[in-house]
């Protein structure tokens, strides 16, 4: 968490009625097509300033001291000092938000979780030719505008420690669902990962509950989101397969890419339907299934994310007799769902980060 004394970042310019000033921007990437291009485009985008560029790591270390940029979108794989070392000194050092710019390899996914865990805003996939640069622009434009409004932390701590790294799944205790066990929605959007990466290994596997998890991410990265909570946790995790059955003691991720709907036999189904809140998977659809079919056994946790996704699902679940629970302002990068749940009235606890697995152990003993 933070240093004493020292407040997370946050760009916000709620309360300000004068003119925003231009997000400055640093761009780091070994590739000098690649510095290049972004640089230029992103300068030609109105309240947009590229103020420098780094080929590598160390650089981009001396150039967020000198410069204090409110962005910088950092490359996973480059030479000398690679993305993930250069955002850990970052974060440690001089928290900025920061976009990753990954490469769609199964590595490059697996790093991208990493860094999301290690305090990153967002990343973007980089295509796999040059040619087709100007089709991630757009998303890299809005997910910029996006991180300049994020709150970051300095980490000065591991993240998380693994403490189920030796234990395989056939050893971890699941088992059918009974009667009175709940079923527990988790969804998540900006900012996820790294409270995921908080929350879900504070969770026991004994509890009496099934878990469901809906993290806005893009198609091949919630395999890895999900293998690392897996690593960390006493629950079996796992990226949700189209007839999978909710079990107590496993959390299941919907995959990236599909919407995630749970039958009232407690059956997975994956659908392609258009995106709901511009997103797929979206929180609602599953959070509105499990609702549906669950009723008062249904406990909804919308965390971190900008938007609304989530809150018809939350008020359904409150109106049913299950129980909502909301992350507080204060631990969110943005708070964005979590106060759109906390306005529509459908949040019967809204607490921090820290204190939500208590939380959520509450709502499971609750008939």
């Amino acid at each position: 968490m933070a240093h004493s004394g020292q407040s997370p970042k946050s760009l916000s310019s709620s309360g300000n009625d004068g003119p925003e000033k231009a997000i400055r921007i640093l761009v780091v990437d070994d590739s000098a097509f690649m510095r290049y291009t972004l640089s230029r485009r992103l300068n030609e985008t109105p309240g947009f300033s590229v103020v420098g560029s780094a080929h590598d790591g160390k650089e981009a270390l001396q150039l967020t001291q000198s410069l204090k940029p409110d962005v910088i979108t950092l490359d996973v794989e480059m030479p000398h000092m690679d993305g993930i070392t250069t955002l850990r000194q970052i974060m440690a050092n001089y928290p900025t938000p920061v976009v990753m710019v990954s490469s769609l390899t199964t590595e490059g996914a697996r790093e991208t979780i990493q860094a999301l865990t290690f305090g990153a805003v967002d990343f973007i996939a980089k295509p796999e030719s040059k040619a087709n640069i100007e089709q991630i622009i757009e998303e890299l434009i809005t997910k910029i505008r996006r991180a300049s409004k994020a709150r970051v932390y300095p980490i000065v701590a591991p993240v998380a420690t693994p403490i189920a790294t030796n234990m395989d799944n056939a050893r971890k205790q699941v088992r059918p669902l009974r009667e009175m066990d709940k079923v527990v929605v988790i969804g998540a959007s900006t900012g996820g990962p790294r409270a995921l990466n908080q929350l879900i290994p504070q969770l026991s596997a004994n509890l009496e509950a099934a878990f469901v998890i809906v993290q806005h991410m893009p198609v091949g990265f919630t395999r890895s989101l999900a293998e690392r909570l897996n690593s960390l946790s006493e629950l079996t995790v796992k990226e949700a397969e189209p007839g999978e059955q909710l079990e107590a003691g496993k959390a299941l991720v919907a995959p990236g890419g599909f919407h995630m709907v749970i039958d009232r036999d407690g059956k997975v189904s994956l659908n392609q339907n258009p995106t709901v809140h511009g997103v797929r998977p979206a929180v609602d659809v599953t959070l509105l299934s499990v609702a549906q079919h669950y009723g008062k056994a249904t406990v909804a946790v919308v965390l971190t994310g900008m938007g609304k996704d989530g809150t018809n699902g939350a008020l359904l679940t409150h109106s049913v007799g299950g129980k909502v629970i909301a992350e507080d302002e204060s631990s969110c990068v943005v708070w964005g769902m979590p106060r759109s749940v906390v306005e529509a009235g459908a949040a019967d606890e809204v607490v921090p980060l820290p204190e939500i697995p208590k939380a959520i152990a509450r709502a499971l003993e609750w008939n």
